[in-house]
């Protein structure tokens, strides 16, 4: 579009800057729940904000601090310390709650594997450290099992390192082709919970697939227009979000344990309907004549 300034004709953009957007209650409202999505997806790795992220939440939340000064803020609090194990654990978990927010405010999305890579790269850049640096935003080159209290101690069986981009392209193609707007909500539920379960199978990353996964899956659920997401979910219920990704993913033949959906359809059913009705507890599911299955 073109405007006149003194008579010279000059460009003008037809778009709106996201950040020049008007801040209101709405903003305001929805800038809380995401914040509380992001610190509470850090109880995934039993990670707990310090009080000093909490002052500063409650500024960005009314509008005072944007998330680049939040983050810079923290940047110089946590430069001026001598990081202990815990501190790190903190410091990591007070930025990367401040990227998730950001995320999931911002409007931008693309459904492609490109963007679940580029999401852990936003999150984790500059936070890997040791034998992890420089693996944020990169696909893992070596294989990896991780016990979990959930199955006992056993491990998922996650994706071969050299066909991680093979087995998500499968997963994004055939997501592609699914019409939701056709779907019951149970049924949207269900589909999501096979796509959303494959991908973290997959775990293209050495580290923070879940948190990767869980912000993917809520930017792709605002794309489909599920507007009501309800984020206390992932807020309250993070861990229970982790375990059920686990055993929908989990297989024993010998102990005659199969893989269960029930529970993280379940979850998705609750994000979908804007609901908050009760979870069922997760228990492995026992393949057995005495329950028919």
């Amino acid at each position: 579009m073109f405007g006149e300034t003194g008579g010279v004709k000059v460009m003008e953009s037809s778009y709106k800057r996201q950040d020049d957007l008007h801040y209101d209650n709405t903003t305001k409202q929805k800038r809380s729940y995401y914040w509380d999505t992001a610190i509470g997806l850090n109880k995934v790795d039993g990670l707990t904000p310090s009080d000093y992220l909490q002052e500063l939440k409650q500024e960005s939340i009314e509008g005072r601090k944007t998330y680049d000064e939040v983050e810079r803020e923290l940047g110089n609090y946590y430069g001026k310390q001598v990081l202990t194990p815990a501190a790190l654990d903190t410091r990591e978990c007070d930025i990367v709650s401040t990227r998730i927010a950001r995320i999931l405010e911002s409007r931008d999305f693309v459904f492609s594997p490109i963007t679940l890579k580029n999401i852990h790269k936003r999150l984790f850049d500059g936070l890997f450290t040791g034998k992890l640096a420089g693996y944020e935003g990169r696909f893992r080159d070596y294989n990896i099992e991780k016990a979990e209290p959930v199955l006992g101690g056993d491990s998922v069986i996650y994706a071969d390192y050299l066909s991680l981009e093979d087995y998500l392209r499968y997963d994004f193609d055939a997501e592609r082709i699914k019409n939701y707007a056709a779907m019951s909500p149970s049924d949207t539920a269900a589909g999501l919970a096979r796509f959303v379960s494959s991908v973290w199978q997959v775990h293209p990353f050495v580290e923070g697939n879940t948190w990767t996964t869980a912000v993917f899956l809520e930017k792709y659920m605002l794309s489909l227009g599920y507007s009501n997401v309800d984020n206390t979910l992932f807020r309250d219920n993070s861990v229970y979000f982790r375990n059920a990704l686990v055993v929908s993913n989990y297989s024993n033949a010998a102990k005659k344990i199969q893989p269960a959906f029930c529970y993280i359809e379940s979850f998705l059913l609750n994000l979908i309907e804007g609901a908050n009705k009760p979870l069922p507890p997760i228990t492995l599911n026992l393949k057995s004549k005495r329950y028919g299955n």
